[in-house]
């Protein structure tokens, strides 16, 4: 059980591969929330 383990989510990390121990996940667009954020109204009280 170490990096030559697939199986492993240290293995998963050594060998660059993704599956149920070690997801993948969502990557976050940068660029569309910085826009979205801009044109957001100010909460002024």
């Amino acid at each position: 059980m170490g990096r030559g383990d697939k199986r492993t989510r240290k293995g998963k990390i050594f060998a660059g591969s993704f599956g149920k121990t070690r997801p993948q996940g969502k990557k976050k667009n940068t660029a569309n929330t910085a826009a979205t954020a801009e044109n957001k109204p100010e909460n002024k009280e």
